[in-house]
Order: structure tokens, then C-alpha cells, then sequence
């Protein structure tokens, strides 16, 4: 038995996180959690009893935006090397460009693909 991928889900929307924790969670091999933003993923993370393996996070969001909190987890020794994957309707070949150029994976374009969405995770963090 491998272990479970873990997957942190980063949106404002709930309606977003609900529809990704559901399409990852169909993934036996994925463990998925989710934060509305910034404050909550730091307290996620400060609590120390759950580590994501990637993050999947909203670029527009009020207060930390998507590159805020990515700097903010670059900063953080307990989060080095921990892949961030943008989701974002900004997705051209410019935007991904500067996303990528901020130390993201990848970009996820919404609306996405609810029985894709596992397969590109995979595909971007390089995961059989």
C-alpha cells in the first residue's frame, strides 16, 4: 500500500473547494483538506499535525492573494521545496509565465475538469 497523497485545496470560494475535495477525495490515493485562504492555511500549518504534499491555490483572494501566501510558505523552513499549483480563470501564456516565475508547478485553469482535475495534480507534481 502506497501512502496517500496530500493535497491542500486553497479558495475563497466554497463552492470551488467543494467541488475539488470532492473530485480529488474520489482518488483513494489522495487525502485531500481545504483552507478559504491565508490565515486559515498558516494556522493549518502552524498546528503541525498535517502536512500537505502540494497545494492547490486560488490566485484572487481578499486579503493573502495566491502569490502572497506562496511567498509566505517559500519563507517558511517547514515548507521548503512544498509544490504550489495556481488555480486561476488568469491563465494566459503571461500570466502562467510570472506564476511559474514565482516558484508555482503549474496552473490549473478553472472552470476545471472535476474528473481531470486528479489526473493533472498527478501530472504536474509528477506522480504516478
Amino acid at each position: 500500500m502506497t501512502a496517500q497523497m496530500r493535497i491542500l485545496c486553497v479558495d475563497d470560494d466554497p463552492d470551488i473547494r467543494t467541488i475539488a475535495v470532492m473530485a480529488l477525495g474520489l482518488d483513494s490515493d489522495m487525502e485531500v483538506r481545504s483552507a478559504n485562504g491565508g490565515a486559515e492555511v498558516l494556522a493549518l500549518l502552524d498546528a503541525g499535525d498535517w502536512k500537505p504534499d502540494v497545494v492547490l491555490l486560488d490566485v484572487m483572494m481578499p486579503g493573502m492573494d495566491g502569490p502572497a501566501v506562496l511567498a509566505t510558505l517559500q519563507g517558511r523552513s517547514d515548507c521548503a521545496g512544498l509544490p504550489v499549483i495556481f488555480m486561476t480563470a488568469r491563465a494566459r501564456k503571461a500570466d502562467v509565465d510570472a506564476y511559474r516565475a514565482l516558484g508555482a508547478i503549474g496552473v490549473i485553469v478553472k472552470p476545471f475538469d472535476p474528473l481531470a482535475l486528479a489526473g493533472e495534480v498527478r501530472s504536474l507534481v509528477r506522480m504516478p
